[in-house]
């Protein structure tokens, strides 16, 4: 990839180096793209500098930090993949309880469903229809599994793929349980995403599952995100996993919630 518009040349490797180490100071953790615009480089120029024998940087989930420490510091990377956690499990085991053997199912982008897809039942027949890396990086591993994987263009702030033709091969199969994942749950607005590029995907699935069922953690309850993509009617089942407080739990009485505070 070729220097952007803006680098500087006269600018070297090590200076540059010295400069994203101020900045990781001072945050704690840069992202790869802010890294780039603070240098007026390219973001391959950024991974080469990193790629150096020095390795006080270090490259981790697309966050520039400090290689000598990083257990000492909260990266926003890591916060998403271990922010509740013991919640999204529950939730996981819940929803994993309910697949039959020969089912197909639609297994949704982010963190908590990479934890449904590590709780599929063992050695149980089944077709999964999935559209992002981490969730098939688990179920191509599964013995009896056959995988679907829509294609398109890859998104790596969720780690999926998006494109007309995927959303057409998805609409053509037939899928009896399609698991959704949601940023926020709100009693009025809905169910919606931070990210716009798995609206279409969500709303296709949901339109084409015989069952459309909702694994949350309780954080995202009360929660609305920038992109909706569902009002609530939409899913037979919302499973919440871990405790919610009874102001948020009042709003959504009528609703078919099921919250998973023990394992089962």
């Amino acid at each position: 990839m070729a220097e952007t518009p803006n680098a500087r040349p006269s600018e070297t490797r090590v200076q540059r180096l010295q400069r994203l180490r101020r900045a990781v100071e001072s945050s704690g953790a840069l992202h790869l793209k802010d890294a780039a615009e603070l240098l007026k480089v390219s973001e391959m120029t950024v991974r080469r500098d990193l790629a150096g024998p020095e390795g006080a940087l270090a490259l981790l989930g697309g966050y520039v930090v400090n290689a000598a420490s990083p257990t000492g510091i909260k990266y926003a990377f890591e916060q998403e993949i271990d922010q509740h956690t013991q919640d999204k499990r529950l939730a996981c085991r819940a929803a994993a309880a309910s697949i039959k053997e020969g089912d197909t199912i639609f297994i949704d982008c982010g963190t908590t469903m990479q934890s449904l897809a590590d709780c599929l039942p063992e050695d149980l027949p089944l077709s999964v229809i999935c559209y992002s890396m981490n969730v098939a990086s688990i179920v191509t591993h599964r013995p009896g599994t056959q995988v679907m994987l829509m294609g398109g263009l890859y998104h790596p702030s969720s780690q999926s793929f998006a494109s007309d033709d995927g959303l057409s091969y998805l609409r053509r199969l037939g899928i009896n349980k399609a698991f959704i994942s949601a940023g926020g749950v709100h009693w009025t607005r809905g169910a919606s995403c931070s990210n716009f590029h798995e609206v279409a995907v969500k709303q296709a699935v949901i339109e084409t599952a015989m069952e459309s069922i909702l694994v949350i953690d309780a954080s995202k309850l009360g929660s609305l995100k920038s992109a909706f993509f569902s009002d609530i009617g939409a899913f037979s089942r919302i499973i919440v996993g871990g405790a919610a407080s009874s102001d948020v739990r009042k709003h959504f009485r009528s609703l078919p919630v099921e919250y998973v505070t023990s394992a089962i």
